[in-house]
């Protein structure tokens, strides 16, 4: 969310920015509730001073008639100022929605572009391997292993479901194991994190109102299931003062996470790539405002450095002004590549939000003692996220007997099983 004082005093850069991002938000309408709420503002609270003056008058009366004339004179005056109470509930609670649509600024020096085609590449690290036989892709390798089963998926749930089984259910448990035991070696704290919370954390970390119709709601409590857990990390310290010595703050977490996909309908319907439901493991910051840009090159090495222990080639990219999340100011993709797919693979999303989720969910911290509170920076990315990263370890590393060679990193959590037969 942003300062209302910044749109209110350069509403065009805002405009630009939606131009940029190929989105659309109301700021002319926002700046008319806007001033509309502050006139309304001023207006009750001048009667309510005049109020409190005659209510002192009053007492100080003799005169009975007179001070039951002023008394039915304030009953009126106080009609008015709850009149315009309720009414500038309302003109507020529309000057909120408004200011909610409105997407993160974009960090100057941002591409620009209107689709993932028009991303940078900023470097490719590892060569793109070469096989003496054809690759399978994985939707083909795991059902021949017995690593995954689409039919089971689709009757226990219909479409966009699998089911891992065996090496399969114990190589995607594994990779999350090992990416957790890296970051926390890397610096993060693991938080073991609800599954489902209150919808209010959606708003917070800007999942809400733009991707409402993509979140599993519960229907009778006020309850949806995370899309990430950049969701109640986020909120972890909602309405929270930090002291400046906590700062800065590194988490990270390990949840399943569940999407309606409504905006994804026709892509990607082969194998595992997209699905209602995936795990991640993610990496989250809050920091002070003259670090968030250090510790953003930080997560990207962070998350570099999962990709290069388990031997597979990637490439960064920065992301354009038109296919930037809805939060992040600035963000780099990596992506790895799979040759049984033949294609480059998401596999994490690194931004730094500055201070957009921090307003929305109310997170500050006091840079000294008795220093008014300042809003955080947060970061948020993925360390790495499957199934993606499952792929692209089953696509690299199958053999031409149709076996899968166990990564070394990996195989400490595999029980010794280093060939997937």
């Amino acid at each position: 969310m942003h300062d209302i004082n910044k749109i209110r005093s350069n509403p065009d850069a805002f405009k630009k920015m939606l131009e940029l991002r190929g989105a659309s938000a109301d700021i002319d309408g926002l700046l008319a509730l806007d001033e509309k709420r502050r006139e309304l503002l001023t207006q009750a609270e001048e009667l309510k001073q005049v109020r409190n003056r005659v209510s002192k008058e009053i007492g100080k009366m003799k005169d009975k008639d007179a001070r039951n004339a002023k008394i039915a004179e304030m009953r009126g005056v106080g009609d008015q100022i709850s009149a315009l109470d309720n009414e500038i509930r309302d003109v507020q609670a529309a000057h909120r929605a408004k200011l909610l649509e409105i997407p993160n600024m974009i960090r100057e020096g941002t591409p620009e572009g209107h689709s993932d085609e028009d991303n940078v590449e900023v470097k490719v690290v590892g060569e793109i391997p070469s096989f003496d036989f054809e690759p399978k892709p994985h939707w083909e390798l795991g059902p021949d292993l017995g690593m995954i089963d689409f039919e089971q998926g689709v009757r226990l749930s219909g479409s966009r479901f699998y089911v891992l089984s065996g090496a399969g259910a114990r190589l995607q448990r594994a990779l999350i194991a090992y990416m957790l035991d890296l970051h926390i070696k890397q610096g993060y704290m693991e938080k073991y994190l609800p599954f489902m919370v209150h919808m209010q954390n959606f708003e917070g970390a800007g999942q809400l109102p733009k991707f409402a119709d993509n979140i599993y709601r519960d229907h009778e409590e006020d309850y949806g299931w995370v899309t990430t857990a950049e969701v109640p990390l986020t909120n972890i310290h909602r309405d929270e003062i930090l002291e400046d010595v906590q700062l800065p703050l590194l988490y990270t977490a390990y949840t399943p996470c569940f999407r309606r996909e409504k905006t994804s309908a026709g892509r990607d319907v082969r194998g595992i790539k997209r699905g209602h439901q995936f795990d991640k493991v993610e990496m989250y910051m809050y920091a002070r405002p003259e670090e968030s840009d250090a510790l953003l090159e930080k997560m990207v090495a962070d998350a570099e450095e999962t990709c290069q222990q388990l031997g597979l080639t990637y490439r960064v990219l920065r992301l354009c002004s038109g296919d930037i999340g809805f939060g992040s100011q600035i963000t780099y993709d990596l992506e790895v590549w799979a040759p049984g797919s033949q294609e480059w693979l998401e596999v994490s999303s690194v931004s730094n939000c500055e201070d957009f989720q921090a307003r929305r969910a109310n997170l500050r911290y006091r840079p000294e003692a008795g220093a008014k509170p300042q809003f955080v920076h947060t970061l948020n990315g993925s360390g790495l996220g499957l199934p993606r990263a499952l792929i692209a370890v089953m696509e690299n590393y199958q053999q031409a007997d149709g076996s899968i060679v166990v990564p070394e990193v990996l195989r400490p959590f595999m029980g010794g099983v280093d060939v997937i037969k």
